[in-house]
């Protein structure tokens, strides 16, 4: 049985689906706190199979053991966070208590359950300001920019010590820009309150939920003077989390890029959502964010030569599955 963290979240749904069909068996740990009860029917409907779902709080320690204690749990993967850049440079005290803690919870339940794998959800972001792209594996791990990247770098390490005492296999993730959603129209990100990330927005604006949408900045350094990002099929990511779980190298931690290695402007995306959906998106160009980076996308080669993982969905296919999802939840 695999423990899904944060199971019922945007990532987390989409990773239970894959491995559902993959033939696992798995139980959601999540507290609804940025997602929906639907979510659980919708993966049920979607996959046609049954898990085990429990909302409560992972920072609750003792709820944590007296929960999980029961379950058969082989492996885990943890997505259970607060994941906004600049919700996090507003309330850093929010995403140092939640973030760290509960990652603390689930390690040391998994280290007394002696689960054979621990895969962790990180993030591009610990690469800081990179010095170049595209970034690999070895590029060094800088000081964050944001509270949020920071709770990654600490997650990282914090594994990292961990494993080298460990017999559990860990893994860390290192997602770059994940969007789309699952070809049903089922799930997808469907953020509670206004969106922090950039494709909820641009959905809701596009089904007349927000006016407008502000890209942040126009005189970056690249060729439209707006930021440059590797955007990933969210089940593009997910199955990465399945082929982790499946091809466990000696190297403790594993770690590994998972991006498509391309790199897009925000203008780019917002010009290609309209073509490829023929919708209109008003959008402003307003000031720099803090915490913003110019340019940063992936080289993805190590987890190819690892896990036989590669991104294999377009950027079209993203923008039309995430404009799918929004019509759903629109006329539902």
């Amino acid at each position: 049985m695999i423990l899904v963290t944060g199971g019922a979240g945007y990532i987390g749904s989409h990773t239970v689906v894959e491995l559902l069909n993959d033939g696992h068996e798995v139980i959601i740990a999540d507290n609804l706190c940025n997602s929906s009860i639907e979510v659980i029917t919708h993966i049920e409907s979607i996959t046609g199979k049954t898990f085990i779902f429990e909302n409560f709080d992972l920072s609750n320690r003792d709820k944590v053991f007296e929960i999980l204690s029961k379950y058969p749990i082989k492996a885990i993967i943890h997505f259970a966070a607060h994941k906004a850049v600049g919700e996090s440079i507003d309330n850093p005290e929010k995403y140092y208590n939640n973030n760290i803690c509960s990652l603390l919870n689930v390690i040391a339940l998994g280290e007394k359950l002696k689960i054979k794998n621990f895969i962790f959800s990180s993030s591009a972001t610990v690469y800081g300001t990179p010095q170049s792209s595209p970034i690999s594996e070895s590029h060094p791990v800088l000081t964050s920019n944001s509270p949020y990247g920071t709770t990654k770098i600490m997650g990282e390490k914090i594994i990292s010590d961990v494993a080298s005492i460990s017999k559990t296999h860990y893994c860390l993730l290192r997602y770059f820009n994940p969007i789309g959603a699952h070809k049903s129209g089922l799930i997808g990100d469907n953020p509670n309150g206004i969106p922090n990330n950039i494709m909820p927005y641009i959905t809701r604006v596009a089904a007349g939920n927000l006016k407008e949408l502000s890209v942040f900045g126009s005189n970056y350094p690249t060729e439209d003077g707006t930021c440059i990002r590797d955007y990933i099929h969210v089940v593009d990511l997910a199955k990465g989390h399945v082929k982790s779980l499946e091809n466990s190298t000696r190297t403790n931690p594993s770690i590994y890029n998972l991006g498509t290695g391309n790199g897009t402007s925000v203008l780019q995306l917002i010009t290609t959502f309209e073509k490829v959906n023929n919708v209109s998106i008003p959008y402003k160009l307003t000031d720099r964010r803090e915490g913003d980076i110019t340019s940063m996308y992936a080289n993805p080669n190590l987890a190819l030569k690892e896990i036989n993982w590669k991104a294999e969905l377009t950027l079209e296919e993203m923008l039309k599955s995430s404009w799918k999802f929004q019509k759903n939840i629109k006329n539902g």
